[in-house]
């Protein structure tokens, strides 16, 4: 434990943007979770609606340097064929 005043209150930050992050990855995953659930389903409704909402999370992963914007283009190129091979 830091005994300067300035490090402890780095580790209180480090440790609340740590939280902030996770959740927020973990959310990314349950986006991406419901829209394969839904491909998985056949029901191209909810399929379109739950891609929206995915890539939209992924742009937001892009923007706050949670994921490679390569890696982004990839997924959301693997998402379009999905949804247009289910149509």
């Amino acid at each position: 434990m830091p005994n300067i005043k300035s490090a402890k209150k780095r580790v209180l930050v480090s440790a609340k943007k740590t939280m902030q992050n996770k959740m927020f990855v973990s959310e990314l995953k349950t986006t991406i979770k419901k829209y394969e659930k839904a491909l998985a389903e056949g029901n191209k409704e909810l399929a379109a609606q739950t891609y929206k909402d995915a890539v939209k999370f992924i742009d937001r992963a892009v923007s706050a340097g949670h994921m490679h914007k390569n890696t982004a283009a990839r997924r959301k190129s693997l998402f379009t064929k999905k949804l247009n091979a289910l149509n």
